[in-house]
């Protein structure tokens, strides 16, 4: 297909599509002449794979870049995948300043996490954003103790045991890995949403809908 035909499919403006070939997002297509190149199925996969890290996901390119060259890198393991999936979602932050109750909200989701029987390492993805979490709630007077935190990692374990039990084999061919990354990166978005979801149907449930804030 020519590059008019691959904005089509895909709903992506060409000035976009030819901005991913210079940037190296999209392998170039065969050439077919001069200023003219074809293009087939795996470019089509491709350019829906970046839009749905950038439109849905709001990955930026570093981070999609990164996602891509994981994807296509067969040396890396499929475990160590999502391990690259997991610090690119949530990257290292730098160091904050000591603020009130942090050191103990770090100790108590350290503590949490070991109650759960949850196997991580200490840079573990997540654990110093749940601290921080957990830090800024306490200081904001809002009640709420790491035991807060049990559903949440009860209903994300579950989920996560339903996403892996989808890769057939355990996830060895090459063509599981772009699916394996995809529902790790849109699947959090998901759940997110349904959370939102949620939260407004029963707000609105309890207090009506359509009441204006006290």
């Amino acid at each position: 297909m020519r590059i008019s035909d691959l904005s089509r499919r895909t709903g992506v403006p060409v000035a976009t599509i030819k901005f991913y070939l210079r940037d190296r997002l999209l392998p170039p297509g065969k050439p077919i002449g001069r200023n003219q190149a074809e293009y087939g199925e795996a470019h089509l996969r491709r350019l829906r794979l970046i839009r749905a890290f950038t439109n849905i996901a709001r990955l930026d390119l570093s981070t999609v870049r990164e996602l891509l060259t994981s994807i296509e890198d067969d040396r890396i393991p499929i475990g160590d995948l999502y391990g690259v999936v997991n610090h690119a979602m949530l990257p290292d932050e730098p160091a904050m300043p000591e603020t009130e109750g942090v050191a103990q909200a770090h100790a108590d989701v350290d503590a949490f996490l070991v109650s759960l029987g949850w196997r991580l390492p200490p840079d573990a993805a997540g654990r110093k954003q749940l601290a921080d979490v957990l830090a800024a709630l306490q200081r904001l007077e809002c009640e709420c103790g790491v035991e807060y935190f049990v559903p949440y990692a009860e209903a994300a374990e579950r989920l996560t045991l339903l996403e892996l039990d989808l890769l057939p084999d355990g996830g060895s061919d090459h063509a599981d890995r772009a699916p394996a990354v995809v529902r790790a990166v849109l699947l959090e978005v998901a759940f997110t949403a349904l959370r939102r979801l949620a939260h407004e149907h029963l707000v609105a449930q309890r207090f009506g809908a359509g009441q204006e804030p006290a």
